[in-house]
């Protein structure tokens, strides 16, 4: 089926006198997806974006080499990886999944190699081939990309959608995919809850965490591969490397539960508790083991670490336990190794806030997934009119989750809003 898709056509050639003229709102990754496929099925299309550049995001993501996507086992597995929206998307996926996204970038020149952490990136390592890639297309395929123009109201009429811009200029079409992207406010979703469309309230997601405490803040660049952490009071665990930053704790594992809980951690102000465990690898059993067999020894507790933790870590760990740094292992008391266990197990730490990086700005909230069919991204309220990307409620997890549902959804609502069989 996707070599059919991918079919090469006569860009030249193709008669676009009886195209549908097709509006995409929004030149991010699902946009110009949506763009480029909504074209190649024979769309007149104009890609609209309210910034100065396509794919601003694309250019950050990833530390500037982009994560496309994520290793794939199933279909199943990939959806526990979508805190929101995981229902709706499983339709979406089985029409264009993760292995349908690394063919289409094969296909055109971006091959992508799979990291130990199961990520994605252009081999090239530079989210620039990814770019390069999107711009040419929409260049090939002749799209019509106007950039600085923001709409302003869109207006449902007998002969199609009417775009008013901030000019206040307008343009009639006959199809227009909205791919705008998340918004921190409500009120930036107005124009499209005019339509009628419901809208979640949007929320952070993927932020990390403020700590107020000058000795963790010394630590800050100190990164582990794996720790266990958990918001006290809720029942879900995230393991994965953690990252001491200058203002509290970071890394894969802190993004994953802050977008787990985003709703909840709104609802608090960003005030909680969060609980790390240190060694996720010991049980108490082994880490009890471990003390034993040094309480034969002369050393110090600072100077001698058995759980191979750096030595930064270990001495602040033991001042939070109460523990004497000079004190030996032979010298500690049950009372002190109950200390110790907590600490490395459960240790507590008052979170205060967050602090979220604008390049892997994600929200959760959107319009209502509900009011769309996945299997065309058609809206069932207002027969064609198109969604895509992270207007949606839908979010993932870091790791290329996000960037897929934006492929998946951009490539459908491309594909159907030029078919002239749906529904109008």
């Amino acid at each position: 089926m996707l070599e059919k898709i991918l079919k090469p056509v006569n860009i030249l050639n193709r008669n676009r006198a009886d195209s549908l003229a097709i509006a995409i709102i929004g030149g991010g990754a699902a946009g110009t997806f949506a763009a480029i496929e909504a074209a190649r099925a024979g769309g007149q299309v104009t890609l609209i974006e309210k910034g100065s550049n396509l794919l601003s995001k694309v250019k950050v993501s990833g530390g500037g080499r982009c994560n496309v996507t994520h290793q794939f086992e199933t279909i199943d597995k990939f959806l526990l990886n979508y805190p929101r929206g995981q229902h709706s998307l499983k339709r979406a996926l089985y029409q264009f999944g993760p292995l349908d996204t690394v063919s289409w970038f094969e296909k055109h020149g971006v091959p992508l190699k799979t990291e130990s952490d199961g990520r994605m990136f252009p081999e090239a390592n530079t989210s620039q081939a990814v770019i390069d890639c999107l711009l040419n297309l929409l260049k090939d395929y002749r799209v019509d990309v106007k950039l600085s123009t923001p709409v302003m109201h869109l207006q449902v009429e007998a002969n199609g959608f009417n775009l008013v811009f901030k000019d206040m200029s307008s343009l009639i079409f006959d199809r227009v995919i909205i791919a705008a992207g998340g918004h921190s406010q409500i009120k930036k979703f107005d124009w499209l809850q005019a339509t009628g469309h419901k809208v979640i309230e949007p929320v952070p997601s993927l932020f990390s965490f403020n700590i107020d405490s000058a000795e963790l803040h010394e630590m800050s660049g100190l990164s582990l591969p794996a720790c266990a952490m958990r918001i006290q009071g809720q029942k879900k665990w995230q393991i994965g490397p953690l990252v001491v930053t200058h203002w509290g704790l970071s890394g894969p594992a802190i993004l994953k539960l802050s977008a787990w809980y985003a709703r909840e951690l709104h609802e608090c102000n960003y005030k909680f508790v969060l609980q790390v465990n240190w060694l996720v690898k010991k049980s108490e059993s082994e880490i009890k083991a471990d003390l034993k067999e040094n309480a034969s020894q002369q050393k110090n507790i600072s100077s001698q670490n058995p759980f191979s933790l750096p030595v930064r870590l270990w001495r602040f760990l033991l001042k939070r336990a109460e523990l004497e740094t000079e004190k030996k292992y032979s010298a500690l008391t049950e009372k002190d190794k109950v200390k110790l266990i907590d600490i490395l197990l459960h240790d507590r730490y008052y979170v205060s806030g967050k602090t979220t990086f604008k390049e892997e700005f994600v929200t959760c909230g959107g319009s209502n997934t509900k009011e769309v069919d996945f299997q065309t991204m058609q809206s069932r309220l207002i027969p064609g009119l198109f969604f895509a990307g992270e207007i949606l409620d839908i979010d993932g997890l870091t790791g290329g989750f996000n960037f897929q549902a934006a492929w998946s959804t951009g490539f459908i609502a491309g594909s159907n809003a030029a078919s002239k069989e749906s529904n109008t």
